[in-house]
């Protein structure tokens, strides 16, 4: 994985918005600290990305949200916390141990009764929905492997309603966007992803840069028309 920089002074100011504004209760902060006593890489999403989430969520009044990507559960649960109480959301995750913690984070949220976790490979995962045709999805936050963003972005397509949103993390990946050869690996996974989302003809997306604890980066934020 590309190495992120984040700077001393993103950092405090993420810090300070964090205890001012976004106010994580104890299960999310007890969730990153599962990923870490796990194993786990610290790639969660910053607090008050994860607030935002749950905010989007409320503020489109979805009731069934697609997450791409669990690790363990911090983005889940942000976003399970913005459903209403019969609301349904369904994660993929390719590890097995990894949905396990998660699953006990979630639990221990209070939210364990919203979320299914599909286990095993997204791509897998995600044709496995459309085969048992469920109700299409009001929300969809891809946060997985980047060299399937594409695929990704198009299965979005496939299982979200028409009005969905669309949420793509990594966006920007420290500039890497610009420069491929800075990761190889995962940067032209971005860059098609974000070619597709300029031309897809049933998506209309923007993208925001940021700074803070996770480094230089960014989200796209799109609408399935």
């Amino acid at each position: 994985m590309f190495e992120h920089k984040p700077q001393p002074g993103w950092i405090a100011v993420e810090e300070y918005l964090t205890e001012a504004v976004v106010h994580p209760n104890g299960s999310l902060q007890r969730a990153v600290q599962s990923a870490v006593d796990a194993g786990m890489p610290p790639i969660e999403v910053a607090p008050n990305a994860g607030k935002l989430l749950k905010l989007l969520v409320q503020m489109s009044g979805a009731r069934r949200v697609l997450e791409i990507g669990t690790l363990a559960g911090f983005s889940t649960i942000w976003m399970a916390q913005g459903l209403p109480d019969d609301g349904r959301l369904v994660t993929c995750e390719y590890l097995p141990k990894h949905a396990d913690v998660a699953r006990s984070n979630l639990d221990a949220a209070g939210v364990g009764h919203k979320v299914d976790i599909r286990i095993g490979a997204a791509l897998d995962s995600l044709a496995a929905l459309e085969a048992e045709g469920h109700e299409p999805f009001d929300f969809v936050f891809i946060d997985a492997d980047k060299e399937n963003d594409s695929r990704y972005l198009d299965w979005a397509v496939r299982l979200g309603r028409p009005g969905a949103t669309v949420i793509l993390d990594n966006a920007v990946w420290e500039g890497a966007v610009l420069e491929p050869s800075l990761d190889p690996v995962n940067a032209p996974g971005i860059i098609g992803a974000l070619e597709l989302l300029g031309s897809h003809p049933k998506l209309d997306a923007t993208v925001i840069q940021t700074v803070g604890s996770k480094g230089w980066d960014g989200f796209a934020l799109a609408v399935i028309r």
